[in-house]
């Protein structure tokens, strides 16, 4: 039964929109940090883990978190309409499959999304003339960043689940990157959710070790997946008969 909802999810992802936004939102954050590299190119001395740091600042608390938002509220939007919430939950499908089909959709467009901001980084380093070879490291950025993205998912979901907006969630996802980059100016990064994608991808110093130790960054980032799981599933469990 979940790869039969597994299958529907990613119909429904098919030929969808959101392959403008996948495209677009991660170049706007390029752009903008490309040109800032160029601007202080003075200063920013550090080759390539120079040009990560400006792309990040941009990436990791102005795009991905509302990109990652587009993905869960689309996932949920078609359940939203005309009541359609009433015919799935009187499907003989389990509520966890409905939500894990959603996350795990979500998730692999965090993956390809991680995919499409290597490949633009390389591409724009290459622009700006960088000849120091690629960091080893950034495969390792990208894939922590996606655990960080994943949570993300999990508890855009949730909100997602019930809020019938599609703005509203996406929304909600812009202030919790800016609150990500308060969090991590305060030094509570490795404990915010929206900016366990940050300190996944090494933002502020690629060129060091992760602000916080990688069992820690694991293990809080299961922490939030595991209680978007919980509260998504009991959610559904208790409001399936008023989910016109």
């Amino acid at each position: 039964m979940f790869f039969r909802t597994f299958r529907a999810e990613q119909m429904k992802m098919q030929h969808s929109p959101v392959w403008l936004a996948f495209f677009i939102f991660p170049i706007l954050p390029v752009v903008m940090g490309t040109f800032n590299y160029l601007q202080n190119v003075d200063i920013l001395q550090d080759a390539w883990y120079s040009l990560w740091t400006q792309h990040t600042l941009f990436t990791c608390y102005f795009f991905f978190p509302p990109l990652i938002g587009v993905y869960c509220s689309y996932l949920c939007r078609l359940e939203h309409l005309n009541h359609n919430w009433n015919a799935v939950m009187t499907a003989p499908v389990p509520v966890a499959d409905l939500y894990f089909s959603k996350l795990i959709s979500a998730s692999m467009m965090v993956l390809l999304t991680q995919v499409w901001n290597g490949i633009l980084f390389i591409i724009s380093g290459k622009l700006c003339g960088l000849n120091a070879p690629i960091p080893t490291e950034l495969a390792g950025w990208l894939l922590c960043g996606a655990l960080g993205g994943i949570v993300i998912c999990a508890l855009q979901l949730c909100l997602s689940l019930f809020i019938r907006s599609f703005a509203v969630p996406v929304g909600i996802a812009l202030i919790g990157g800016i609150g990500g980059l308060v969090a991590m100016a305060k030094g509570y990064g490795a404990w915010f959710p929206y900016s366990l994608l940050s300190v996944g991808m090494r933002a502020n110093q690629p060129s060091g070790a992760m602000q916080c130790g990688t069992e820690q960054f694991v293990l809080v980032s299961c922490f939030y997946v595991t209680a978007g799981v919980v509260f998504a599933v009991l959610w559904l469990k208790k409001r399936d008969v008023v989910a016109g």
